[in-house]
């Protein structure tokens, strides 16, 4: 990946481009702790902001969730431990190809990201999206596909959710970690 030269309003674009129209959870946040997965928890939680102060997307649904009084909603409560547990690593060439895979409707759409014809601005938005944490960022998925490999090819076939993460019907996430900041993505119709 690029060196970090993406800018707040063209990362802030190519996020909403890329996951406006799908259930999804698109926040980042800083690294406060030694152990990346802390991190991820703060953003799932929502007790952290962007350092960078920018966008974020989650569908209005979760509110319902956060006003009953669970911070972690759609998630559910785990410990760094857990999530750990349940990710496996990806490399940067496999993220941009599932960031880019969760802007679909998988379980419903007819033209998956492989077969569209905006196929290489998906990709291209994917590329901004994660850009933003730098060449020496860790990729980290939920996906069944990643058991096996940390480059199994998302755009060849259909995806796969993994450890679930919510008690929803379906779910799977990209978690990013560089040495100041994660991004969490997940999306919540994965087959």
């Amino acid at each position: 990946m690029p060196t970090r030269s993406t800018e707040p309003a063209t990362w802030d674009a190519a996020l909403l481009r890329l996951l406006e129209d799908v259930y999804t959870f698109a926040r980042c946040g800083p690294r406060l702790h030694e152990d990346w997965a802390e991190d991820v928890r703060a953003v799932m939680e929502r007790s952290v902001a962007d350092p960078r102060g920018g966008s974020a997307i989650e569908s209005q649904t979760f509110e319902q969730g956060w006003e009953a009084g669970y911070p972690f909603y759609p998630f559910r409560a785990m410990t760094a431990e857990d999530l750990r547990a349940e990710v496996r690593p990806n490399t940067a060439g496999a993220a941009v190809e599932l960031l880019a895979s969760l802007a679909q409707e998988w379980f419903f759409e007819d033209n998956p990201v492989r077969l569209r014809e905006d196929r290489d601005m998906v990709l291209a938005d994917a590329r901004t999206v994660l850009d933003r944490f730098g060449p020496d960022a860790a990729f980290w998925t939920s996906s069944k596909l990643a058991r096996t490999c940390d480059a199994p090819d998302f755009l060849a076939r259909d995806l796969e959710g993994g450890h679930p993460f919510t008690d929803l019907m379906m779910d799977l996430g990209l978690v990013v970690v560089s040495a100041d900041e994660v991004g969490v993505f997940w999306s919540f119709n994965a087959n």
